[in-house]
């Protein structure tokens, strides 16, 4: 994780395999728990997925991300 101004950018990566309605799932649990929000996300070809999390800086009391 690492925090630029006023943003916190915490990286994760979801594996080949996980339907996009369950990595849509995951990342909306996160955005409801840690009050996380999608900055970037990059489809591979091998079917992974990148994401790149966003939060105001803040909110350091809240959980990380986790997959």
């Amino acid at each position: 994780m690492s925090t630029t101004g006023e943003w916190q950018y915490a990286p994760l990566r979801i594996p080949t395999g996980t339907s996009r309605s369950a990595a849509a799932q995951m990342m909306s649990l996160q955005a409801e728990r840690g009050g996380w929000e999608l900055a970037r996300l990059q489809v591979h070809a091998d079917g992974s997925r990148r994401v790149i999390m966003r939060r105001r800086a803040r909110l350091d009391y809240l959980p990380l991300p986790a997959v």
